[in-house]
């Protein structure tokens, strides 16, 4: 058996304010909305963050 849901629709890619681990080790990341702290940790880590930009999926 088969479902059709149809053709999906493109989700939007908006800028979007990150931490990113300065590690050159881990890969770590997360969007500045949440998080708690003013400068955080890196969650996998514990190395220092820093801010960035970049391009991702828009969540509401």
């Amino acid at each position: 058996m088969s479902f059709s849901r149809g053709p999906k629709e493109p989700v939007k890619e908006v800028e979007t304010n990150v931490w990113s681990c300065t590690s050159g080790d881990c890969s770590g990341w997360m969007r500045e909305s949440y998080s708690f702290e003013e400068e955080p940790v890196c969650p996998l880590c514990k190395s220092s963050m820093k801010q960035e930009v970049r391009v991702l999926p828009e969540l509401k």
